[in-house]
């Protein structure tokens, strides 16, 4: 039952009818016992500034913020993390009741969560790592490997000019896409930030081959869950890591930003997203 007192939050974008967040956090709501909803919005881009706005100091206790919004959600915001700041993107924006916006960006505890569940003994200051694409997510990925202590993050692009943005600003090497092989040389990680294995865009040609055989292999997508990038890795005999564990992963803090608890345990949302992802 839905009152006066229900705590309400919910995921922005557009668009956003495939966004499995809401299944995720109401699954968590259930769990938990907590009398709060959280549900999708989808917003035109050039309304998404109002948007915002006008939920300042309303009853909605924060957004989860997806594409193409997460820049100019941090734009907005009164306070960011340095999460956020280092990324320059927000995901989670909290509402607090004095009428100011506090930014965070999630994403990258949900990169490093998935590596240390599903790639065990993973040390992010053990060597370099290789970040596929030159995006938001790419951006977000390179903020988090950084701050965890990474010796170098090596950033490849089709167009070398936009990798090197992003190492302008947060350090490490710019490689085009015609040097992978030369930049996946020594990685302790590869990390497919582009949109390449998405259902419909196609698989990412670059040479894994060329990563040492101890390398972890992880792809942001995770519809399929299984990318073509991440089979050519299994063939290769690589440890994988999938983009649902990385989308739990920042839901959790998420969560926990929103309803004042973090999710409990004993809800498998793992289980409920792989169904949803059978249906679909």
């Amino acid at each position: 039952m839905i009152s006066g007192a229900t705590l309400v939050a919910g995921v922005v974008g557009n668009p956003i009818a495939h966004s499995m967040s809401p299944a995720l956090h109401n699954s968590w709501l259930a769990a938990a016992g907590i009398d709060g909803v959280y549900v999708p919005f989808r917003v035109t881009p050039e309304r998404f500034g109002d948007f915002v706005v006008a939920l300042r100091g309303a009853s909605v206790t924060g957004l989860n913020v997806t594409l193409p919004f997460k820049g100019q959600a941090l734009e907005l915001a009164d306070r960011a993390s340095d999460r956020a700041s280092m990324a320059g993107a927000a995901n989670v924006l909290v509402f607090q009741a004095d009428g100011t916006i506090f930014a965070d960006n999630t994403d990258g505890l949900g990169l490093l969560a998935a590596f240390a569940e599903q790639a065990p003994g993973f040390d992010p200051t053990a060597g370099p790592v290789a970040i596929l694409g030159a995006g938001g997510g790419a951006r977000g990925a390179a903020a988090a490997f950084t701050a965890a202590g990474c010796p170098q993050v090596r950033i490849v692009n089709r167009t070398q000019a936009k990798a090197q943005a992003i190492t302008d600003v947060l350090g490490g090497e710019a490689f085009g896409l015609h040097r992978a092989a030369v930049a996946f040389e020594g990685v302790i990680a590869v990390v497919n930030a582009t949109s390449a294995g998405l259902a419909g865009e196609g698989d990412l040609d670059v040479p894994l081959e060329a990563t040492p055989s101890g390398a972890v292999v992880m792809d942001m997508v995770y519809k399929p869950l299984v990318t073509p990038f991440l089979a050519r890795a299994r063939a290769l005999e690589r440890r994988t890591v999938d983009g649902l564990a990385m989308l739990i992963g920042q839901a959790v803090p998420s969560f926990e930003a929103f309803y004042g608890r973090p999710p409990p345990r004993e809800a498998d949302v793992r289980a409920l997203a792989l169904k949803i992802l059978e249906r679909s």
